[in-house]
């Protein structure tokens, strides 16, 4: 298996699926982290692919519990006052390792673990081709004696209790549910499986900023999947251009130019923020908040 990998990725649909096959899981409001543990340590890695374990130094030692080799697919979370808190979570994937560090002993993180890509038994190895029904089994035997902050995510096969989730775990920051066909492989890299979100929004990756850094004008973006072409965002609220430019205080600069009579600062990013979807016909984005 080679590292990082690609993971997999939920095309957005209006309602849950119906049908015998489907598989439900809640869908969290945290940072997507694929989680290696090797012989000696264990590597966390962004969706992107970029290493961050350094950001996450609180659940890299947890992970010192599963058995080398174990490669999990999952979700870094922050709960404050029984809700998700996706912000504080941003914060820390978009901070500098010192500042993360601080985050980190104020408010801890967790991991919510929805796959295992990778088996520790040499005779299993790289899962990804087997149903997702076998990939969960393993799942749960691997994490039977592990404790928090690492943790399986609940599922049902059944779609009302899906929908029940959908509207009663919203008050907790769950943002929607994502459905997955038991018979299927993990598709690395490819929209296989289908998300039901409360936002009518998409997301877009952050790849850099006009203006200053601490309140940037407007953010360069690629929505979907990383590839995508650029595209600027309209200009931020106030408000939310101060909580960007604090998400992006430890973003690595990768350039910086002048466009249309301003700075234009090109950084390497986790930041992922939404964007109101159908917009950006005229060649802009309405962001609405940090993902």
């Amino acid at each position: 298996m080679e590292f990082p990998t690609k993971v997999a990725l939920a095309q957005a649909v209006p309602v849950l699926p119906e049908g015998p096959g489907w598989w439900y899981e809640p869908k969290y409001d945290g940072h997507r982290t694929v989680l290696r543990r090797t012989d000696e340590t264990v590597v966390l890695y962004a969706r992107s692919g970029r290493a961050v374990t350094q950001h996450w130094m609180d659940l890299a030692v947890a992970g010192m519990e599963l058995r080398p080799g174990t490669v999990l697919d999952g979700e870094a979370v922050i709960w404050r006052e029984g809700r998700l808190d996706f912000a504080a979570a941003q914060s820390r994937a978009a901070s500098s390792v010192t500042r993360a560090r601080a985050l980190a002993a104020r408010y801890p993180a967790s991991y919510v673990c929805w796959d295992v890509l990778q088996h520790p038994d040499p005779a299993i190895g790289d899962c990804r081709h087997l149903p997702y029904t076998e990939r969960r089994a393993f799942l749960l035997e691997l994490l039977a004696d592990v404790e928090p902050p690492v943790q399986v995510t609940p599922v049902t096969d059944d779609r009302d209790v899906a929908v029940l989730w959908y509207d009663a775990l919203r008050e907790q920051g769950i943002e929607g549910i994502v459905c997955k066909r038991g018979s299927a492989g993990y598709p690395s890299g490819q929209r296989r499986w289908l998300k039901v979100r409360h936002a009518d929004t998409v997301d877009a990756l952050v790849l850099g900023f006009t203006g200053p850094r601490l309140r940037p004008h407007h953010l360069v973006l690629a929505v979907g999947d990383e590839g995508g072409p650029a595209r600027v965002s309209a200009r931020l609220e106030p408000v939310l251009a101060v909580r960007v430019g604090e998400a992006l205080s430890g973003a690595v600069v990768v350039g910086e130019r002048r466009a249309e009579g301003e700075p234009y600062t090109r950084v390497e990013s986790d930041l992922v923020v939404e964007v109101l979807a159908g917009s950006g016909r005229h060649g802009t984005l309405t962001v609405t908040r940090m993902r």
